[in-house]
């Protein structure tokens, strides 16, 4: 299977299938359910393998929004979908809006505490319910960070920083 040429920006998952003709059932990690069906092709990825999917049809269905992708045909084929994440290329989105940021693009960021103190890089980011979470690698092991607006006090692109007000010591 092919390998994505840019990088990734997970957008949703597949929750199961949706009905006996290979729909999926989609939860978007987007600010509008159905803001994935502008996209034509997917990136799907089931176990650790990535491959591209084109988008056949899809529909809101409530809160919902449900899909039928190329070469999905019956209800187990969907089956086999489920918990796969789906990404777009991040060289396929829009810009960002003013104040608005990808995730994506902060990955791989330097992190710098308010004493200028560098605590690492991004190595990943994710959800523990109340807020998000920044995995910071550095060389003696890994720091987790709220990304809440009292910890992180700026992000430079540019520069590929973001300060924090956090400790090196905490």
């Amino acid at each position: 299977m092919a390998e994505p040429h840019s990088r990734l920006v997970v957008m949703g998952r597949v929750l199961g299938p949706f009905g006996v003709k290979g729909w999926v059932k989609i939860q978007t990690f987007t600010e509008r359910p159905d803001s994935l069906a502008q996209y034509p092709a997917w990136w799907v990825r089931v176990g650790q393998s990535w491959r591209e999917i084109e988008l056949e049809e899809s529909e809101r269905h409530g809160e919902r929004f449900v899909a039928r992708m190329r070469g999905v045909v019956d209800r187990d084929e969907a089956a086999r979908l489920s918990g796969a994440q789906i990404a777009i290329r991040r060289d396929a989105l829009p810009e960002a809006g003013e104040g608005e940021i990808y995730r994506e693009d902060l990955l791989g960021l330097k992190v710098v505490n308010l004493a200028g103190e560098e605590l690492g890089r991004v190595k990943e980011i994710f959800e523990n319910g109340a807020h998000d979470i920044l995995r910071v690698a550095w060389t003696g092991g890994e720091r987790l960070l709220p990304y809440i607006p009292s910890v992180v006090s700026g992000i430079d692109l540019e520069c590929g920083e973001i300060r924090v007000d956090w400790g090196a010591d905490w």
